[in-house]
C-alpha cells in the first residue's frame, strides 16, 4: 500500500525539485569525484552559504561534483588563485541567498491561495518546477548585462586613474531616507509596513536606473545609491524627492569600492547631510555644489555651515530645480 502524502512537502521534496536531481554522494565522495581536496570543498561550500553536512550523510549530487570541477577547472588555469575563487563564491552564496528568499517570498504570496486545501502546497511545486527554466534564463540575462555594466563602469574608471581595479574612485554618493519611518512602523501593521519598504525600493531602484546610476543597496527605511558625475548624482536625487516623503544628501568625493559596497569619508559625509537634511529637501556637500555649477535645470542655495559628527564643519547646499 502507498504511503499517503504529506499535505506540506520535506525538504527533501524541495531539494529534488528545484536541483532535479538526487543526492549521491557524501561530503568526501563529492570531492573524490571532482577531484578537489576535500578541505577545499568544505571552505568552497561554506562560502556558497551552505549548511554544514554530516560527514556520513548523503547530501550531493552529479550537479555538485560539476560544480566543483569548474571550481579546479579555474583553479588549473592560473588565472584566478584560491583565495579569489574563495571571495567570489562568498560574493555569490550571499547575493543568491537574499535573491533566493525575495524570490521564494513573492512566488508564494502570488501563487498560494487566501484559502488553503489539501494539497495546494504541491500544487505550488509543480508550478514553481515549471517555472523554474524562465527564472534562470532570465537570472543568467541580467546577470550578464549587470558584469558588462560593471565592467565597462571600471574600465571608465581605468582610462583615468590607470589602474583596472582601484582602490579608491571619485564618485557621487547618495543617501534617501524615508521620513517618520520609525512612527510609520509602529501604526502599521506588517503587511502594510512591508508593503511600504518594498513600494519605497523599488520605486527609487526605478529612478536610480532610468539615469545610469546605481543602487549599492537598500536598508530598510533607507537606499545608497552612486553616480559618476555630479548632474547624474543631480537628476536622481531631484527625481527621488518627488516619490514620497524622503530626505536625501549627496556628497561627491573619493569613495573605496568593496564587496559591492562603497566606503570613506565621502559615503559618511553623505550620510551625515542625509540627517541634517529637512523633510522633502536635497542637501549637497561643496563639492557636489561646485560639479552642478553651470548645468541647466539647478539650483544651489547655500546654508549656514553645519557640525557633522566625525566630519568637523561641513557647508551644505540645497539642491532644486530651477525656475527657469
Amino acid at each position: 500500500m502507498d504511503k499517503p502524502r504529506s499535505a506540506r512537502p520535506t525538504a527533501e521534496e524541495i531539494e529534488r525539485l528545484v536541483s532535479g536531481q538526487a543526492p549521491r554522494y557524501t561530503r568526501a565522495e563529492v570531492a573524490a569525484e571532482a577531484g578537489v581536496p576535500s578541505e577545499l570543498s568544505s571552505r568552497i561550500w561554506r562560502a556558497l552559504g551552505f549548511a554544514q553536512r554530516p560527514d556520513d550523510a548523503v547530501a550531493f549530487t552529479d550537479a555538485d561534483v560539476a560544480v566543483l570541477r569548474r571550481v579546479r577547472s579555474m583553479l588549473d588555469g592560473g588565472v584566478l588563485d584560491e583565495q579569489t575563487v574563495l571571495r567570489m563564491a562568498r560574493a555569490l552564496g550571499q547575493t543568491t541567498a537574499r535573491l533566493a528568499q525575495w524570490q521564494a517570498e513573492l512566488f508564494i504570496g502570488a501563487a498560494m491561495p487566501e484559502e488553503r486545501a489539501e494539497g495546494d502546497l504541491h500544487a505550488l511545486l509543480r508550478t514553481a518546477q515549471a517555472l523554474l527554466p524562465d527564472f534562470e534564463h532570465v537570472l543568467i540575462h541580467a546577470w550578464r548585462s549587470q558584469l558588462a555594466a560593471a565592467g565597462t563602469r571600471l574600465l571608465a574608471i581605468a582610462d583615468v586613474h590607470d589602474e583596472m581595479v582601484p582602490t579608491r574612485v571619485p564618485l557621487a554618493v547618495g543617501f534617501a531616507d524615508l521620513v517618520s519611518f520609525t512612527r510609520r512602523a509602529r501604526e502599521l501593521d506588517e503587511r502594510r509596513l512591508a508593503e511600504l519598504v518594498e513600494g519605497f525600493e523599488s520605486r527609487a531602484s526605478d529612478v536610480i536606473a532610468a539615469h545610469g546610476a546605481r543602487m549599492v543597496k537598500t536598508l530598510g527605511d533607507e537606499v545608497l545609491f552612486t553616480a559618476h558625475t555630479a548632474a547624474q548624482a543631480g537628476a536622481v536625487a531631484l527625481d527621488l524627492i518627488e516619490i514620497g516623503e524622503l530626505r536625501i544628501g549627496v556628497a561627491y568625493g573619493p569613495v573605496t569600492p568593496m564587496m559591492g559596497d562603497v566606503f570613506g569619508t565621502t559615503v559618511n559625509l553623505a550620510a551625515r547631510l542625509t540627517a541634517i537634511a529637512r523633510p522633502g529637501t536635497v542637501l549637497v556637500d561643496e563639492r557636489l555644489a561646485e560639479g552642478l555649477d553651470g548645468h541647466d535645470g539647478y539650483a544651489l542655495h547655500r546654508i549656514r555651515r553645519r557640525p557633522a559628527r566625525g566630519l568637523g564643519v561641513v557647508q551644505p547646499y540645497v539642491l532644486r530645480r530651477s525656475s527657469s
